[in-house]
């Protein structure tokens, strides 16, 4: 939240060199208006509500805010500065989920421990998986320790046969939620 208001307070900042308090207030919200040297403020809660905003001398705060969207607040009886709380630009992004892309993993991982991440949403063997995958069972044996030592996936033997499925985290990684381990009672 603090590098969300940082920047957008940075952005302001910029605005205000660029193009004057005119500009700053044009681009603040569309509740503001910057009118013969007049700032006026256009409620929403009550309709119909319009607020000039007087400084009385002592000046203007204008504060960005990630809890009053879509409102502009403002004091209405300023005891020294007088302020106006706005909606920081960007605040809906801070309660998104991110959604990762298979192109982006795959940058990171490399695209055959990426592909591995994918089909490992149940469990297989390596042979499975040098088969799905196109890619010998000795490559998926070495994609599969780097992804194991980086707690992505899971192994469990069962005689000669070993089964692979991806961690909690590793459904993480390709956008799933959760996994089940192997093993693990459901």
């Amino acid at each position: 939240m603090r590098a969300l208001l940082e920047a957008d307070l940075g952005r302001r900042a910029v605005t205000l060199v660029d193009r004057g308090v005119e500009g700053l207030f044009a681009e603040l919200h569309g509740d503001v208006v910057w009118r013969e040297g007049e700032l006026v403020v256009h409620g929403r809660r009550r309709s119909g509500s319009v607020w000039t905003v007087e400084a009385g001398g002592h000046g203007l705060a204008l504060m960005p805010s990630v809890f009053g969207w879509p409102d502009v607040i403002v004091d209405h009886s300023p005891r020294a500065a007088a302020s106006i709380r706005y909606p920081a630009a960007g605040v809906g992004l801070l309660w998104e989920e991110p959604r990762p892309s298979p192109a982006g993993l795959a940058a990171v991982l490399g695209r055959t421990r990426a592909e591995l991440l994918a089909v490992l949403g149940e469990p297989l063997s390596t042979p499975q998986l040098a088969e799905r995958l196109g890619v010998t069972p000795s490559a998926v044996s070495q994609h599969l320790g780097a992804l194991r030592g980086a707690g992505l996936v899971a192994t469990r033997r069962s005689g000669r046969n070993a089964l692979h499925l991806r961690t909690a985290v590793g459904a993480v990684l390709v956008g799933e939620a959760g996994a089940v381990q192997p093993g693990a009672e459901g």
